[in-house]
């Protein structure tokens, strides 16, 4: 008798399951706020130089103060980081009406001296009343904090995959869980309350911590207590929670303006989970696999009671227990690491391959997801748009990967949307529609990307080694996700580069892409020999026996939302 089977003996999709799942999915919805903050909190709204605090200005209105000393941009909008030496009254000559070109403007070559913005900078609040843009002044020779701060977030997340992935296997899911659920709720409020950039950084950093610890576990603690049988659908349910997290941050930010207030309305519900996370059960899975038999039976027992199936529940003994973990304890034997993903020529090729599609996917979906004031659109609508595309997206791709296979599906979804990337550096600045329209299509193939390569991976790598390979390739997509605010920055020097990397980078993923073996229709591998004759040519239909343990691979669709 299998594991799955005492599962379902105990009552596979009873009760418990449904309350285990849908307490699990709730925090997913608030996961992906964390995960996309950025957007809001760090918003840059417009500004320009606070006027002369030692020239007498009083008497006049905001739109005749701005026009007397700062000066406009070859846009006719006033100059962001740079303001009049001293007030040029006689603009006001001219009805006070600024205009692009007009007499004294410093565009036309007269020698008037300016100067950077010394008595500070005013900030407009028609998007966000309070940015830490705003609060902290990260504008001007101070704009590349926003990205470091970013980027160090995502190095937290990128830590917190190495750091809890181990510890989950050593001490728990449940543990684990109830550790980041808590961490994220601290860190999250300490965020909010941050006074100085430095410990913002500090605290995001803690969130990105528990943003792996509570993906990692969330997933584990799902697929362990559930039949191999329905993983593929809550997997991709569980998915899809993520998506209307997306949706979910732009309705929040919407009506909570003030970035403290935003931060704290995204943390606060992680003290509610790390309280109902007390009630989630240890995966009887993992304590078997742990020498701890006994906790193992006393939860599947519970289960059953929950279930109703306490006579079945009672049935389970030790030796039932033991002789049902025999295939997956015999499975495990041996010593692997991340080394013998490069040992053998088609383990070495499957891994240089896939590590440039997670690292490319990753790194060209938060540039665009990231970025989102650069399309001239209201922000709160577009991440609405940005989310919602997330749903068709999937749908097309799981088609796709079942009757064209995972291989061209991969390299199309990468191709098309580095395609569109690049196009929309064609497209004029002012066509905000077309340039929004092309990015969401970007976007959607990426989600879609996405989707593919965690099903694709899992079907690559054989099974001993096959947590290895998956933990390579999504610490290359944290690589990604790190990087890709920075290459925003380049955009100051030449401002056409951030778009070339980010479309470029998708498109050479996809070709490379072509070099990875089908698995549609193919058996799971078992064994590194078993992926080595397999990139000799040799093939095999899939058994119907494997076609239950693909289900299995399927369900790490779940992890998108980490």
């Amino acid at each position: 008798m299998p594991f799955g089977d005492l599962l379902e003996q105990v009552g596979g999709t009873g009760r418990f399951q449904i309350v285990h799942v849908t307490l699990l999915c709730i925090p997913v919805l608030v996961m992906a706020s964390h995960n996309l903050l950025q957007n809001f909190v760090a918003a840059v709204p417009p500004h320009f130089c606070s006027a002369h605090t030692n020239l007498s200005l009083s008497q006049l209105s905001p739109e005749e103060t701005l026009l007397v000393t700062v000066p406009l941009d070859q846009k006719g909008k006033p100059e962001r980081c740079q303001r009049y030496a001293a007030p040029q009254w006689y603009r006001l000559t001219k009805n006070g009406t600024p205009s692009s070109g007009e007499e004294g403007d410093t565009k036309d070559g007269l020698d008037v001296d300016l100067q950077g913005c010394t008595d500070g900078w005013s900030y407009s609040k028609a998007e966000m009343s309070s940015t830490i843009i705003s609060e902290w002044h990260l504008v001007c020779d101070q704009h590349s904090l926003k990205q470091m701060g970013q980027t160090i977030y995502m190095g937290g997340v990128l830590v917190g995959a190495l750091v809890f992935g181990s510890l989950s296997d050593r001490y728990g899911r449940r543990n684990i869980l109830l550790i980041s659920n808590l961490l994220m709720a601290v860190s999250g409020t300490c965020v909010a309350f941050s006074n100085s950039f430095s410990l913002f950084c500090l605290f995001r950093f803690g969130c990105g911590l528990a943003l792996s610890g509570l993906g990692l576990n969330t997933f584990s603690l799902i697929v362990e207590w559930i039949p191999t049988r329905v993983r593929t659908v809550i997997g991709t349910i569980t998915g899809y929670c993520y998506t209307v997290g997306q949706l979910l941050l732009a309705l929040i930010a919407y009506f909570i303006r003030d970035w403290r207030w935003l931060t704290l309305a995204v943390s606060l519900p992680f003290y509610v989970f790390f309280l109902s996370a007390w009630w989630f059960l240890e995966s009887s899975r993992w304590l078997a696999l742990s020498n701890k038999p006994e906790q193992a039976i006393k939860n599947l027992k519970s289960v059953a009671k929950f279930n109703g199936r306490h006579e079945e529940g009672d049935k389970i003994d030790i030796n039932m227990l033991q002789e049902s973990m025999k295939k997956e304890l015999s499975s495990v034997k041996g010593s692997y690491s991340v080394l013998d993903l490069f040992r053998t020529p088609t383990m070495r090729n499957m891994t240089v391959c896939l590590s440039a599609v997670w690292l490319s996917t990753s790194f060209a979906y938060y540039g665009l997801a990231m970025d989102l004031q650069k399309f001239g659109v209201d922000f709160y609508l577009i991440q609405v748009i940005f989310g919602a595309v997330d749903i068709p997206a999937k749908v097309i791709i799981t088609v796709s990967m079942c009757f064209i296979g995972r291989r061209p599906s991969q390299c199309g979804a990468l191709i098309i949307a580095g395609i569109t990337i690049l196009i929309n550096l064609l497209v004029p600045y002012d066509k905000q529609i077309t340039r929004t329209c092309l990015a969401v299509m970007g976007k959607g193939c990426l989600a879609a990307s996405f989707n593919c390569c965690y099903l694709y991976s899992g079907e690559l790598y054989p099974t001993i080694i096959r947590q290895n390979g998956m933990g390579w390739v999504s610490t290359m997509a944290r690589v990604g996700a790190m990087v890709a605010p920075m290459v925003l920055l380049t955009a100051d020097h030449i401002p056409w580069l951030p778009g070339l990397i980010y479309g470029g980078a998708p498109i050479l993923s996809g070709v490379a892409a072509i070099f990875l073996p089908e698995t549609l229709g193919s058996p799971l591998p078992d064994t590194i020999q078993d992926v080595e004759d397999r990139g000799s040519g040799r093939s095999s239909k899939m058994p119907p026996k494997e076609t239950i343990i693909l289900q299995n691979t399927q369900a790490n669709l779940l992890k998108q939302a980490a």
